[in-house]
């Protein structure tokens, strides 16, 4: 989904001023040029390059031999959990610092000025980003470190279905693992439409829920029992073709890119404004915002496919009162 964006004025949450239509893989009739176009800007997205040179340095140099993780040990697996909570601060923790302890640039593309809670009786120590902190160091890093210790045990024994090695199939090794991001949207959909079935809301999503105005901290921010369905995506790699990096990055993928999506920013500049990332991140503002709407990503149907999509017009604003109407009759 891409926006034109209106003028930005201070003290004034900022939305687009209009809202083009998604571009994806999945438009029909599909048209070959603009799945190429598509397969060209998901590429050569400076996120995607960034996660992806960020994997590659996670599994040449900060992960244990494969051979040494054949058993159980404290020492590795500690090494894993430590490494993870260095990441969530290496880039969690830096763009909050950029954005919200320096406010580098104000509230140019921010969505909600009010900002992060403070003093809120509603959140853990009252206040929204230290319990959105603990949830992701504890919880999140402690279940990203136990889904990954045992795939990499697995790995290592040879209980995967179908593992592969680069010299048999680096094409393909190549392939899957830029796909990840992609296929990762695919699983994020229905297991965050799962979590918003009112059981398993009540008892754990509602926690991530809590934050209405979202910051960095907030993505990762998660009951046990949501870190076990969010970060479940894993388990792909023991039944499909696979190597022991595609799992790295799927799983690392899934714990850091939230930080983007919850950021409360449609754009971050860098460098007085002369570097600029785009985001594009409203699409899941909304879904923080109204709840019941933008389950997943705009670049995968599912949303449009099941009446959930919501670009934040008026028309489609009917659209989903209606929806939401039926469903309650």
């Amino acid at each position: 989904m891409s926006y034109t964006t209106q003028n930005i004025s201070e003290g004034v949450d900022w939305k687009p001023a209009t809202i083009k239509k998604d571009r994806s893989l999945y438009n029909w009739p599909f048209y070959p040029l603009k799945g190429l176009i598509w397969l060209k800007n998901y590429l050569l997205a400076p996120i995607q390059i960034f996660h992806v040179s960020l994997a590659l340095f996670v599994w040449f140099f900060l992960t244990p031999d494969l051979s040494l993780m054949k058993v159980f040990s404290w020492d590795w697996m500690l090494a894993l959990y430590f490494r993870n909570v260095g990441l969530l601060f290496l880039v969690t923790g830096t763009v909050h610092f950029w954005l919200y302890i320096k406010k580098e640039q104000g509230e140019q593309f921010q969505f909600d000025k009010k900002g992060l809670r403070k003093n809120d009786p509603r959140f853990w120590f009252n206040d929204q980003t230290r319990e959105n902190m603990f949830f992701g160091l504890v919880s999140g890093c402690g279940i990203w470190t136990l889904y990954e210790s045992f795939t990499y045990w697995m790995f290592a024994n040879g209980y995967v279905l179908f593992p592969v090695e680069w010299f048999e199939s680096p094409i393909y090794i190549i392939i899957l693992f830029l796909m990840i991001p992609h296929i990762r949207q695919h699983h994020f959909y229905f297991t965050h439409r799962l979590t918003h079935w009112k059981p398993l809301y009540d008892c754990a999503h509602y926690l991530h829920h809590k934050n209405t105005n979202t910051g960095p901290w907030s993505g990762l921010s998660m009951h046990p029992i949501e870190h076990l369905i969010y970060l479940s995506g894993i388990i792909i790699h023991w039944i499909i073709p696979s190597h022991p990096i595609h799992a790295s990055f799927h799983i690392m993928h899934a714990c850091v890119a939230p930080t983007w999506g919850h950021c409360g920013y449609e754009k971050v500049f860098a460098k007085n404004n002369e570097i600029k990332l785009n985001i594009n991140i409203y699409f899941h503002y909304l879904h923080h915002r109204y709840f019941e709407c933008n389950y997943g990503d705009p670049s995968v149907p599912w949303d449009k496919l099941f009446g959930s999509f919501f670009d934040g017009s008026k028309e489609s604003k009917i659209k989903m009162k209606d929806r939401l109407k039926n469903m309650r009759i």
